[in-house]
């Protein structure tokens, strides 16, 4: 039974503290659209991402103003394309066929120019990671990801090499827009297949046909949930965080069941990450200063995330049988207003950023540094971040901007959803004869599960 005061809170949830549906994603499997001809390649693409996503945004806008939920995106996620790109010289033209088919359909973004080279690189897989620049500096809603390394099967340094070359020349081909084709390329460690959110989605060779997956976010109802338990011991912020994501869940839950009911779609996952907003008032930064810290960043910040993520996820899972994707709380430093806060401030260094992502739901995000950092040095933050991931067994990520141009202390504007980002230090020793041994990394001993 439905209480008045449930429907009341949620709705106070929603108006006053910015509670939203942050994207319904259909992820779409394009394994029967194989062709060694480039042309016909990308017209099957197209032809198939339109016939299955047609309904897609006009579903979602119709759901959100009949239950009053905002929907802030609607997007797509398809099968890594390095697996169907194998026949063709150019990948760059699929880029552009799926970039196509997002305009087509109206989505905000279509996620899944990807590779998982987490033991090796076919043919196929290097002239995807090649094309990546390219690629987003030709379209407008693509965003890529690459898989380099896992629990089971260690760290492809080779790729870790290679990834750290791509994201810098994908910045200097955007360098007029401030580098931001590295705002729609992650690479990752322990990728999900069922992961909503852009820009690492896409549609898992285990995954079926199609699928309909919802991402939630209420950092501001978390916050003002733990507003009402101020200098309670933290056995009761753990608690209040529990029942109050939990509350979240059920409205995400309830908007991937109606989508999947009226797009005909099997319902996914729901993915219960707190993703934050360069808004005032939807930061998680700010959940973090509301347990007692006077900045984000100083000591004591990797406790009071360890203590939302886990209480996140022991919530949400109540709520949903079908959880998923990444599930936790996001820490995109553009993209949260207190993030940005406590990097300008100097308390949110890149070492911090580090030490948080062993709690966090994923990684080091949408962080801005230098211009002049070195290929090698990117390499090497995501050979620390892929470790920290497969020693955890748990998925580590890695959006570093190196702003063409720009120096510490300098702002990168990125724009809507990307926010902006205080540009942050790197350490200036060099990582170069590090990188270059190449190889990989083995798995730790704990892989050997069966």
């Amino acid at each position: 039974m439905v209480t008045t005061s449930q429907i009341l809170s949620t709705l106070q949830m929603i108006d006053r503290e910015k509670l939203d549906v942050r994207t319904i994603t259909m992820g779409i499997s394009l394994l029967g659209c194989v062709s060694d001809d480039e042309q016909r390649l990308c017209d099957k693409v197209y032809d198939h991402i339109c016939r299955q996503a047609k309904d897609l945004v006009r579903v979602g806008e119709d759901i959100e103003r009949e239950f009053g939920v905002p929907i802030v995106n609607k997007r797509i996620s398809v099968t890594p394309a390095a697996l169907i790109s194998g026949g063709i010289k150019n990948p760059a033209a699929l880029a552009r066929a799926l970039d196509r088919a997002a305009k087509t359909t109206g989505v905000n973004f279509i996620g899944g120019y990807s590779a998982l080279v987490h033991k090796g690189i076919t043919s196929a897989d290097r002239r995807l990671m090649e094309s990546i620049p390219e690629a987003l500096d030709t379209t407008d809603f693509l965003c890529s990801s690459v898989n380099i390394g896992s629990t089971r099967a260690g760290i492809d340094m080779d790729a870790v090499r290679l990834m750290g070359q791509m994201i810098k020349a994908t910045a200097e081909r955007t360098a007029d827009r401030s580098g931001i084709g590295c705002a729609k390329l992650v690479v990752f460690c322990n990728a999900v297949e069922d992961n909503p959110f852009m820009a690492g989605a896409f549609h898992g060779p285990g995954e079926g046909d199609c699928a309909v997956s919802v991402g939630v976010s209420g950092p501001g109802v978390v916050k003002s949930a733990l507003e009402s338990v101020r200098g309670e011991p933290f056995d009761v912020v753990a608690e209040t965080i529990k029942r109050t994501a939990f509350r979240i869940t059920r409205v995400g839950q309830l908007v991937a069941r109606e989508a999947s009911r009226r797009l005909n779609v099997p319902f996914g996952i729901v993915d219960l990450s707190l993703a934050p907003t360069p808004s005032v008032g939807d930061s998680v930064a700010a959940i973090l200063e509301e347990m007692g810290l006077e900045s984000c960043g100083t000591h004591g910040t990797t406790a009071a995330l360890a203590l939302l993520n886990d209480a996140v996820k022991k919530g949400g899972v109540m709520a949903s049988s079908h959880v998923g994707g990444l599930s936790g709380a996001f820490i995109p430093v553009s993209e949260d207003v207190g993030m940005i806060a406590a990097a300008e401030r100097g308390a949110l260094t890149l070492d911090k950023l580090e030490a948080m992502t062993c709690v966090c739901s994923v990684g080091l995000d949408m962080i801005a540094v230098p211009g002049d950092t070195t290929a090698e040095t990117i390499s090497a933050i995501i050979a620390d971040e892929a470790a920290i991931g497969m020693v955890n067994n748990k998925t580590t990520a890695v959006r570093v901007i190196p702003v063409p141009g720009a120096k510490i202390g300098d702002s990168a504007e990125f724009g809507g959803l990307l926010g902006y980002a205080p540009v942050i230090p790197v350490h200036p020793f060099s990582s170069r004869l590090f990188v270059e041994r190449g190889g990989r990394i083995p798995a730790p001993l704990h892989s050997l599960k069966n």
